[in-house]
């Protein structure tokens, strides 16, 4: 059973000097290793389009990493870190950080201990206006903080009475670049460099959310995107916004015990047409990418159930995919192709066409639910057939993931990798897996 398997199973010796603590000076010039059918070579990622099929689908998250981490401190000089995860009121990502006087955040908070009671503040300028920043404890929401933040204009040193009704215009997004930090990976154990801020995005990072990068992301530049647009291969972007818990290393003995994050997910109805016309196929850039498209399935299956369903209830849960039989959807995308005999493909394809309708039904252009998805061996793939990927710490989550796609063989490859001088984890080297 899937929930049995051993996390110690999924352990390798990691040097720290094998840990990339920076990129590589021009992106596309990493290490790249391709597995194949079960033949592994190496090259440059630059040469990462002769390896792709003509005329495929590949899937990019568009997600851009915030700045994540505000610094207070207190009148005692106890130095307080609040470490956004995701927003609360107003719960929409685009909406809160254009909110322009207060927002509320789920948190992690630093030195909470020295943080009892009382607000934070904080002054800064952003241009040429002087701001006060506040942060209010709202409360617990499991291992989270609710954090109210508010800001104002400076009050006239003249007035003791502070106006609250002196609002501004400067949003939330403001704040953040003004004065966040980018949070990159507590394994690099090192402070953010003003570098990290380019470096740490993808090229085509659109979409602000998320606190850690879809790292696979990293290594693409202008030209290899366009010698990847010259092969005739469709680009196609979704949204999933990566949570701190990308990093929260298992703890338990069996991965029953582990606890996935949840992280919200965005489709556009594009996005899905474009499946439909790749027969329900796409390469899929990084792991992030993958749980998204393989989330898709679930979302769609659920609508197959239950047509009328809110979009509260798409969200797809940590073991969904395990010990379910799909008989009745694989009939029915038979039946739906005018088909006596089953044909996977047709089941795929007909999912998809159910979160078209449910779209249509509700309106909507754009398909955003939250997915709990966690993939480990003996996961079936349904819609990604390559995954271009960078090399993930032992015993984490996305280790499982990898195992999942090539099976025992990701021995070999991070044998491979260790032996070649490969560099790992986030600003490390990456693979093309192609099972």
């Amino acid at each position: 059973m899937e929930k049995d398997i051993k996390i110690s199973d999924f352990n390798y010796e990691l040097p720290d000097e094998r840990i990339a603590k920076f990129p590589v000076q021009q992106r596309d010039q990493s290490k790249l290793l391709i597995y194949r059918h079960g033949d592994i070579s190496e090259t440059r990622f630059s040469h990462l389009p002769e390896f792709l099929p003509k005329n495929a689908l590949m899937v990019f998250n568009n997600t851009r990493v915030i700045q994540a981490r505000l610094h207070f401190r207190k009148e005692t000089g106890a130095l307080i870190e609040i470490f956004l995860l995701e927003p609360a009121e107003p719960a929409d990502y685009e909406q809160v950080f254009q909110t322009s006087e207060r927002c509320s955040w789920l948190c992690l908070v630093g030195n909470l201990k020295k943080w009892k009671e009382g607000t934070l503040t904080r002054e800064l300028e952003i241009n040429g206006e002087k701001i006060q920043l506040r942060a209010t404890r709202k409360g617990e929401q499991g291992t989270s903080q609710l954090i109210e933040f508010q800001w104002f204009l400076t009050p006239d040193t003249q007035n003791s009475t502070f106006n609250t009704q002196h609002s501004t215009f400067i949003t939330f997004a403001d704040l953040l670049d003004a004065i966040g930090e980018l949070p990159i990976p507590p394994y690099l154990n090192r402070k953010t460099e003003e570098s990290d801020k380019s470096t740490y995005q993808t090229v085509y990072s659109r979409i602000k959310g998320s606190v850690a990068a879809p790292t696979a992301g990293l290594h693409f530049t202008p030209e290899v995107l366009r010698e990847i647009d010259n092969l005739g291969v469709t680009r196609e972007e979704v949204t999933l916004h990566v949570g701190a818990g990308t990093f929260r290393p298992v703890k338990s003995e069996t991965i029953e015990g582990h606890e996935m994050h949840s992280e919200h997910i965005s489709v556009r109805r594009q996005t899905i047409e474009r499946l439909i016309r790749h027969g329900g196929k796409a390469i899929a850039v990084g792991t992030t990418s993958v749980r998204t498209l393989e989330s898709l399935y679930y979302v769609g299956r659920k609508i197959l159930q239950n047509p009328q369903i809110s979009e509260e209830e798409l969200a797809v849960k940590q073991w969904e995919p395990y010990g379910v039989r799909d008989s009745r959807f694989e009939e029915r995308g038979a039946r739906s192709e005018e088909h006596s005999t089953f044909n996977p493909q047709h089941s795929t394809l007909n999912i998809f066409q159910a979160i078209l309708d449910w779209l249509d039904r509700n309106q909507l252009d754009t398909l955003t639910t939250a997915t709990q998805i966690i993939i480990v061996p003996g996961y079936e793939y349904k819609i990604v057939t390559h995954l271009v990927t960078n090399f993930h710490q032992p015993q984490s989550t996305l280790l499982l993931l990898v195992s999942a796609f090539v099976g025992d063989d990701w021995h070999r490859i991070y044998r491979y990798a260790l032996d070649h001088d490969f560099r790992f984890l986030s600003y490390g080297d990456s693979s093309l897996l192609i099972p």
